[in-house]
């Protein structure tokens, strides 16, 4: 029997199980670089036009650092700058999905039961690994060809394409790698996760200085900044890809060896052990709900804190790049905040934060979900805990994490915006505030996951579908003028615009009212179902 035996059998299981996430993943991620070069396309049509907002855009340290360098004022060329976060949500998804059918497999016993049949012990990690390369290259070419559809050249579109797509399939293959470190899912993720999180780092600690600073070599070591460093549209540079084909096939090497020299089930490091007797603060579902919840807490808030001052710091000369074109002007006060540029972009950028924030709110709620399905639920239900205390206990981090990250993101942002302008005691309540005014949109799609999680358990996977399309309502609703009940589907639609010199908080109570409605409703579903739903 060949190590390989069984793989095209897994490879049709997992297809089918993902059959309505990854198409929707895919064709999501490949629409947003189109869409940006059809705005800049429209916005810009004059090459001095381009040029005058590249040379605001790249003067400023902190928009380069974040979106990543931008070489030439062509349609194309701005278009990939401003796609220059897509890399890393690919990354992230696929990290998550090899996770996810590998060692998540592992320790929910399925790949034991799996492996008594006649499957070959290389079989899982490669049809995992299949489906992530297949579904970025797929990206890649939906990508390439959108691009291509916008009028932009084919060589360019082709090759930010395939960055795009090999960036993916070298974090799909750490992710295999991650799976086969630690004996949990969670270490894994948290391990594929931090390469993840330093790969961001050193792109933007490279870019932070600019094309030709002396920083530049951080970012060469960064599989994230190798998509943009190919140039495309400004003088191409194939023998990039190189970089990533190179990288997957020694992390590759060092993968296989890895996961059949260990023991199903286990990690190449041992789990560390915990204590003979736990502790008082483990005593109550509140208490065991903060120790599965501190870590991604922490990270969360850290993480909110860096983007607020990246975000801050780039609000003047966001403004300022802009401030000759009234169309860029008047999309930016759709998004949010007054009729000041910089008070626009800061309240658009902070929309998006607080979706970012939506989807902690939703990862916290579907920890429950998690835990049930692991079997660690049943026994704790079984003593006198009940469902609704321990149900409540991670649904209380699920509402209260939006709350800090947000509120860490508004004074982060606030504190960086007003150094840049002199006021920061102005300043800083203000976005707090404006930051805060994110929450009750947050909360709405945390309750939804965890009314899923209460009253259609094996569908809790869904709200993840909603935040998916409220980013896509908020990113392209204004661009493509859809009508303003499709918009309103959103629950971030309806948050105030709290920089602007008038604005009303009824707005915010009725999201609240929702979400405590849809909270209320879980809580109550998920008494009178039965435990566990598989």
């Amino acid at each position: 029997m060949s190590a390989f035996t069984g793989t095209r059998h897994l490879l049709r299981l997992i297809l089918r199980r993902d059959r309505v996430v990854l198409p929707i993943w895919v064709l999501l991620l490949a629409v947003l670089p189109a869409s940006y070069a059809g705005t800049y396309a429209e916005l810009y049509p004059t090459a001095p036009e381009r040029a005058a907002y590249l040379a605001g855009t790249a003067s400023n340290p902190s928009i380069v650092a974040l979106l990543g360098p931008v070489y030439g004022d062509s349609v194309g060329a701005l278009a990939v700058q401003r796609a220059g976060l897509l890399a890393l949500i690919v990354a992230l998804v696929s990290v998550l999905t090899v996770v996810r059918h590998t060692r998540t497999e592992e320790e929910a016993g399925r790949r034991e039961l799996l492996g008594a049949t006649v499957l070959g012990r290389y079989a899982g990690l490669t049809a995992a690994l299949l489906v992530a390369y297949t579904a970025n290259l797929l990206l890649g070419l939906l990508t390439a060809g959108g691009l291509a559809a916008a009028g932009l050249p084919g060589a360019g579109s082709l090759l930010f394409g395939a960055g795009v797509a090999l960036t993916g399939i070298v974090f799909a293959t750490v992710g295999g790698l991650a799976a086969q470190l630690t004996e949990s899912a969670g270490g894994a993720r948290g391990i594929g996760l931090g390469v993840l999180g330093l790969a961001f780092v050193l792109r933007l600690a490279g870019d932070a200085g600019g094309s030709g600073g002396g920083a530049e070599w951080l970012s060469w070591l960064s599989p994230l900044g190798w998509a943009a460093r190919g140039r495309a549209f400004a003088g191409e540079r194939w023998w990039v890809l190189l970089l990533p084909v190179l990288l997957t096939a020694l992390v590759a090497a060092v993968t296989y060896p890895v996961s059949v020299r260990r023991d199903l089930g286990a990690g190449v490091f041992p789990p560390r052990l915990g204590p003979a007797t736990a502790g008082a603060r483990l005593t109550g579902p509140i208490g065991l709900a903060w120790r599965l919840h501190r870590g991604q807490l922490l990270g969360w808030t850290v993480g909110f804190g860096l983007l607020g001052l990246v975000l801050g710091g780039a609000a003047d000369a966001a403004g300022d790049a802009v401030r000759g074109n009234q169309q860029v002007a008047e999309i930016l006060a759709r998004l949010g905040g007054s009729s000041a540029l910089a008070e626009a972009y800061l309240g658009g950028t902070l929309s998006i934060t607080g979706l970012a924030a939506a989807g902690y709110g939703i990862q916290a709620a579907l920890r429950a979900r998690a835990e049930e399905i692991a079997g660690r639920a049943e026994p704790l239900l079984a003593t006198a805990v009940s469902r609704t205390r321990w149900l409540a206990a991670h649904l209380f981090f699920a509402l209260l994490g939006p709350a800090v990250v947000l509120a860490v993101a508004g004074l982060t942002t606030g504190l960086a915006y007003g150094l840049s302008i002199g006021d920061v005691g102005g300043q800083l309540p203000r976005l707090l505030g404006a930051g805060l005014a994110q929450v009750p949109a947050a909360w709405v799609l945390a309750a939804l996951a965890a009314l899923l999680v209460g009253l259609l358990p094996r569908f809790s996977a869904a709200a993840w579908a909603a935040l998916a399309g409220c980013l896509l309502l908020g990113q392209l609703g204004a661009v493509l003028k859809l009508d303003q009940w499709a918009l309103d589907i959103s629950p971030f639609t309806h948050t105030p615009q709290v920089l602007a010199p008038h604005w009303t908080a009824t707005p915010l109570a009725a999201l609240t009212t929702i979400a405590a409605a849809l909270t209320a409703l879980s809580l109550r579903t998920f008494q009178t179902r039965d435990i566990p739903t598989p």
